[in-house]
């Protein structure tokens, strides 16, 4: 009997995650080793800047509140590490982390490694409720509040066109959010067509090409709990999107509620994402190429694909930021840096993949 031939179009399940864990790298291991990445990329960004600081100075008034010596060190460098540099690097591991987890995770979802956190129109709706917020004259953090109720919104309405026309399917969830994004951006144009020229639209502009230059602990206080919770909820779930893979029936089959689960997931992704794009408005590509990245060191198993594209991503947004801070003489948008760096990594990406089929 001739020896069958292993089909490369097979879809990935909990069976070939077992089996391919064997033959990789210790997930602990790998992850101890992103940790570490991140942790020197993070005080290097507290270092760096208009206004250097030494390393060793540096980590010593990191734990300065815990050791009692707060007033040993210059004030300037105190505050610049503290109040200012601080909260620039934990938005930018929480605005990096969630893109990617929820743009994962909406890849198993919907199995297609094409769509990213905006799916839904999430970033479309927190554009409107952000330029609605400008328009009333609204201050930072409440054009924040604003944002995340606009993603939040617009993600019901997707939700609910299929239910209107009886139709759930994944297809279906994805088209509704093409039509709800579509929209939400006519109506973006129309408030840029209308707002004060001098002062509005750039504000509005501004937000739309993504920055964390004002983000601080107060607004790290309201926002950082929910990413946190729902970024649990899905590090939990991890294993049931190998399930939810598997497709309809063989997931029933297993006796998984594959509706709810796919319900809870999309909850939770879309908390995510509407948290990061209101701190720091749009951000593209994050949630498109880091976990594709993440795939090529870990394998597409989503219980060693989830817990890893929450450090990669974080890196790579500090390392991002840092860069905005550093290359030239004004800051530059985050989107602006993704955009030039994601483009092309994404295809280079397609490139090998032809190159493995």
């Amino acid at each position: 009997m001739a020896e069958e031939k292993p089909n490369k179009d097979r879809k990935f399940s909990a069976e070939d995650a077992t089996t391919e864990g064997k033959k990789q790298v210790p997930l602990s291991i790998i992850l101890i080793g992103c940790g570490i990445v991140v942790m020197a990329l993070a005080v290097a960004s507290l270092c760096m800047g208009r206004y250097s600081v030494d390393v060793f100075d540096t980590i010593q008034i990191l734990f300065s509140p815990l050791t009692g010596t707060q007033d040993a060190w210059p004030t300037n460098d105190y505050n610049v590490i503290m109040n200012i540099r601080l909260p620039r690097v934990l938005a930018a591991f929480l605005v990096g982390a969630a893109l990617a987890l929820s743009g994962a995770s909406y890849q198993g979802v919907f199995q297609n490694p094409l769509v990213s956190p905006d799916i839904l129109g999430v970033s479309y709706g927190a554009c409107v409720g952000a330029a609605l917020s400008i328009l009333l004259y609204m201050n930072t953090w409440q054009t924040q509040i604003f944002a995340f109720v606009g993603g939040l919104v617009t993600v019901f309405i997707t939700v609910s066109l299929p239910k209107l026309m009886h139709r759930h399917s994944n297809v279906m969830m994805v088209l509704s959010g093409i039509i709800v994004g579509g929209l939400m951006s006519s109506i973006l144009g129309l408030m840029k067509y209308v707002a004060d020229p001098d002062t509005q639209l750039q504000s509005i502009t501004y937000w739309q090409l993504g920055s964390i230059a004002k983000v601080d602990f107060t607004v790290l206080g309201y926002t950082a709990p929910v990413m946190i919770i729902a970024a649990i909820v899905l590090v939990a779930m991890r294993w049931r999107l190998n399930l939810i893979s598997l497709g309809e029936e063989e997931a029933r089959s297993l006796g998984v509620d594959l509706k709810r689960e796919r319900n809870i997931i999309i909850i939770a992704s879309t908390l995510l994402t509407a948290s990061a794009v209101s701190i720091s408005g749009t951000i593209g590509w994050v949630g498109l190429i880091i976990p594709h990245v993440t795939r090529r060191i870990v394998g597409s198993d989503n219980k060693r694909l989830i817990p890893t594209v929450i450090l990669v991503a974080a890196a790579f947004m500090i390392l991002v930021d840092l860069f905005a801070r550093n290359i030239s003489g004004y800051e530059i948008p985050l989107g602006i840096l993704t955009g030039l760096i994601g483009a092309p990594i994404f295809g280079y990406i397609l490139v090998k993949q032809r190159d493995v089929d």
